[in-house]
C-alpha cells in the first residue's frame, strides 16, 4: 500500500515541476503515473548497474557523478513514456534535483519505513 502512495506522491511532484519548471512537458496525470512507475522500475534495475559501472569516476568526483546518473535516469523516462518530454541534459539534471527534494518532503508526510 505504502508502495502505492510513493508513486503518486511521484506522480504528483512530477506535475508540479512540468507545470514550474520550463522544458518539462507532461501530457496528463495519467501520464504523470506512467512516469512514476517507470521511473521506480529504472530506478530498480537500471541505476545499480549504472552506479556499479561508474563506481571509480563517483569516487573520484566523491559522489557528484550520481547527479548524472539520476538525470540519465530522467532522459531515459523521457525515451520510454510518450507523452513526457525533457528537453535536454541541463533540464533533466535540474528536474532529478527537484524532483528528489519534492520526493523527500512527500515522503516525510508518510512517516519512516
Amino acid at each position: 500500500m505504502k508502495f502505492l502512495i510513493r508513486i503518486l506522491l511521484t506522480a504528483v511532484a512530477v506535475v508540479l515541476l512540468a507545470k514550474f519548471l520550463p522544458g518539462v512537458t507532461v501530457a496528463g496525470y495519467v501520464t504523470a503515473i506512467i512516469v512514476a512507475v517507470v521511473l521506480a522500475i529504472l530506478n530498480l534495475i537500471v541505476k545499480p548497474i549504472l552506479v556499479i559501472l561508474t563506481l571509480p569516476v563517483t569516487v573520484i568526483t566523491l559522489g557528484l557523478f550520481l547527479l548524472v546518473i539520476n538525470a540519465v535516469i530522467i532522459l531515459l523516462a523521457d525515451a520510454f513514456v510518450s507523452g513526457f518530454g525533457v528537453d535536454g541534459f541541463l533540464i533533466a539534471l535540474i528536474f532529478s534535483l527537484l524532483l528528489s527534494l519534492l520526493q523527500t518532503i512527500l515522503y516525510s508526510v508518510l512517516g519512516s519505513d
